[in-house]
């Protein structure tokens, strides 16, 4: 069964250009080490009347907007193993999160397998030329997606 990890953080729109270069080495560092799917959106439509919007989530500040991550695995277990190559490569192990361009500390992040009838599972499985069509028409979602794969 497919798994997912999803992140939620809030970054300066000021520092969203820097956010965005350290999310396209990420995303290829995670490819690389098997991961299926790397995506980051940066919000768009935060203003909802319902639930518990993210910027209230991450406490969003004046001048921020939240960025919306995910990554897809084959599994919880394959999950791990590509988690932990990941934390072992000498590129991500470099970046110090000090330095990063948003505020770690407010970061909100989870695991979960997808549930049945999810797109998630037929996507990772198109072949390469299909799924950036399929991504067009999936965009639905009101995030500027700056990262995927």
């Amino acid at each position: 069964m497919r798994y997912v990890d999803g992140f939620v953080l809030p970054v300066p729109k000021k520092n969203l250009p820097a956010y965005r270069r350290i999310a396209h080495k990420a995303g290829k560092i995670w490819r690389e080490h098997g991961a299926l799917e790397y995506r980051e959106c940066a919000g768009d439509d935060l203003d909802v009347k319902f639930g518990v919007p993210f910027p209230r989530n991450v406490k969003l500040k004046p001048g921020e907007t939240v960025v919306f991550s995910w990554i897809v695995f084959k599994s919880r277990a394959h999950r791990d193993r590509v988690n932990a190559k990941v934390m072992k490569d000498p590129r991500l192990a470099k970046m110090d999160p000090k330095s990063m361009p948003f505020d770690h500390k407010r970061m909100v992040y989870g695991g979960s397998p997808v549930q049945r009838g999810s797109r998630f599972p037929q996507n990772s499985q198109l072949p390469q030329r299909k799924k950036k069509e399929a991504k067009k028409k999936e965009s639905g979602c009101s995030y500027e997606v700056f990262s995927s794969h």
